[in-house]
């Protein structure tokens, strides 16, 4: 027996994944993804994460993986701040094939009580956010780090300078050149850096 989910942020880092996972690229129609999740750090800093909310028209890529079905309950620790939300396998297309995910498929979505927009007092750490871009060039190269930047709102969220010293615990070792790609894309958005 397996599970099947859509992963639209850090789930489409492979490395944060086990080796368990077969992962396949593809695309997921009516959803947006937003900086609309608060959340505490294991240390209780307060960020923000991603999450989704539901948008005619829209168009995100990600990933659909299937693992077996006794990593669920951990897949759900890993993702506490989040409830599931099933049955959007008709939505998803696979870049491969163009075929839709299974009908159980799902995907997570942040609890009412943790949904709200990031601020300065919940910022995007940006090691989590080099995880996410590593994760889209990875499968698409730099048109998958414009295609996130683009289809993701939120980004009045200030940006906590983490990298040299990462709190996100699945951060990730990205090389000079590409890190170099993420700040430019970043500052051509007016994005706002806060330091640590």
């Amino acid at each position: 027996m397996t599970i099947s989910y859509f992963g639209y942020g850090s789930l489409v880092n492979i490395n944060t994944l086990p080796a368990s996972a077969h992962v396949v690229p593809g695309k997921m129609s009516g959803w947006v993804r937003e900086w609309r999740i608060w959340g505490t750090t294991q240390l209780g800093r307060p960020v923000c994460g991603l999450s989704v909310s539901q948008k005619d028209g829209s168009v995100i890529r990600g990933v659909m993986a299937r693992e077996p079905k006794e990593r669920l309950a951990e897949l759900d620790r890993r993702e506490a701040k989040y409830h599931r939300v099933s049955g959007v396998g008709s939505s998803f297309t696979c870049d491969a094939t163009g075929e839709a995910g299974p009908k159980d498929m799902f995907l997570y979505r942040s609890k009412p009580e943790h949904y709200g927009w990031g601020s300065e007092d919940y910022p995007i750490l940006q090691s989590y956010l080099d995880c996410v871009l590593q994760g889209f060039h990875a499968f698409w190269g730099l048109s998958g780090v414009d295609h996130f930047l683009e289809t993701t709102d939120g980004w009045h969220v200030p940006i906590l300078k983490d990298r040299d010293a990462p709190i996100y615990p699945r951060a990730q070792q990205v090389p000079a050149e590409l890190l170099a790609e993420f700040d430019a894309r970043l500052n051509a958005l007016g994005v706002r850096f806060i330091e640590l």
